[in-house]
């Protein structure tokens, strides 16, 4: 492993061309998000020129066939990939990371519109008295906020004071903010999918490695128990219609659930039941003149079974920051980084894009999580880092997540 404390554009210049295997990255969005400087550009083009500039760098040490998964903004994430279009990418896919623990950012217009006319709104309701959010928050496995003890605020009610303002009460600017886009671009091969593969380990996605488990709580039928394993292989081939072995699990899908969104969707939709090819009478296979292939499946639960859920921990974004200073005057040390993402994810996306033993890397370091993610997936790693008190996170979470792990 390897940690560089820099520009990531400066930095990557000392790698060799053709040397990396993947990138897995969380770049910042171009939001200005918290009135952070690194994540701050002048024009929406300005963002788009740096992505490309980065992208560009990016391409130049990957090997061909090198796969690249990038995080995005929902507002900007039009510019991340145009920018990496047009350093040289070819955009494969966009994946879905959906979770159930965001929470809207939206101004409300009626206040709005009585503020704008001097208008003071009677207060005809008061809530309980909540703590004020640590910037960068995350919520823990109850929906509760991680806060701050130092502030608090006493939520109110207010009736429009104006007709302006009750005429648009209930108007606001923002959704719910419940998913972050991926891109998933790849470099240029040399040749076709298999030659490329051969000379380079590199062009290919991990499918076998990232399928989604089978569910655990619902026995085989009958029919699939007889059968054994005798059918395994066509069951994994989609081009059978199936594409789920119990023994593998389902083909990886290009949405990813948190366990709370897993539990929202399940709960919303209900049970269903998988089948395929009708109409079924009897043993399955018949009907229309079909016979029973083992490519067919029979298994019933929430829709969620069908992707991938990242499971998270309350502690785990401060997770091997107890001993560190950085933080000693604030109290207990913690993350501070405003978008950390779930361990668990980042290994499914490196084990996803990165051949084994690889070397991935990550231009935008952050708190870590990536090279955690790398490292526990017995993969090398290259992370690059801008901010000093982020590199100093990352360092110690890394190393106390590894423990044990030749670095």
């Amino acid at each position: 492993m390897r940690l560089v404390l820099g520009d990531c554009m400066e930095a990557m210049r000392d790698l060799p061309d053709c040397s990396i295997d993947s990138g897995v990255t969380d770049p910042p969005y171009g939001l200005e998000f918290m009135g952070k400087e690194w994540d701050k550009h002048a024009t929406p083009a300005d963002f788009q020129e740096w992505c490309r500039q980065w992208g560009v760098e990016v391409l130049r040490v990957l090997k061909p066939g090198g796969h690249l998964l990038a995080f995005g903004g929902t507002r900007t994430y039009h510019r991340l990939v145009c920018g990496l279009e047009d350093a040289g990418f070819e955009v494969r896919d966009t994946l879905a990371w959906m979770y159930g623990s965001g929470f809207p950012k939206s101004l409300d217009v009626s206040k709005a519109i009585d503020k704008a006319a001097g208008e003071e709104r009677r207060i005809v309701g008061t809530g309980a008295a909540v703590k004020r959010m640590i910037p960068g928050a995350d919520q823990k496995q109850t929906g509760s906020w991680i806060k701050d003890n130092g502030r608090e605020f006493v939520p109110t009610v207010t009736a429009p004071a104006t007709d302006a303002a009750l005429q648009w009460k209930g108007f606001g600017t923002a959704l719910k903010p419940a998913y972050e886009p991926i891109v998933l671009a790849r470099k240029p091969l040399v040749g076709t999918v298999a030659a490329n593969v051969m000379a380079h380990g590199t062009g290919a996605l991990n499918i076998d490695g990232c399928r989604i488990e089978g569910i655990k709580d619902v026995p085989a039928s009958p029919r699939r128990a007889a059968q054994g394993s005798a059918y395994g292989d066509l069951g994994n081939d989609p081009g059978t219609g199936g594409g789920f072995d119990p023994t593998v699990g389902r083909w990886p899908a290009n949405v990813l659930l948190d366990e709370e969104a897993a539990a929202i969707l399940d709960a919303e939709s209900g049970e269903s039941v998988s089948k395929s090819g009708k109409p079924r009478s009897g043993t399955s296979g018949e009907g229309w003149g079909l016979t029973a292939t083992g490519a067919e499946y029979d298994d019933r639960g929430g829709p969620s079974r069908f992707f991938y859920c990242a499971k998270t921990s309350s502690n785990e974004r401060h997770r091997g920051l107890d001993d560190m200073s950085l933080f000693a005057s604030d109290g207990p040390s913690k993350n501070t980084h405003p978008t950390v993402k779930p361990v668990a994810l980042m290994q499914w996306l490196c084990r996803l894009v990165t051949p084994p033993g690889g070397t991935i890397l990550d231009p935008f370091l952050g708190s870590g999580t990536t090279g955690i993610a790398a490292t526990l997936g017995g993969f090398d790693f290259i992370g690059i880092e801008r901010e000093d008190e982020y590199m100093q996170i990352a360092r110690s979470r890394i190393d106390h997540w590894t423990v044990g792990y030749e670095k």
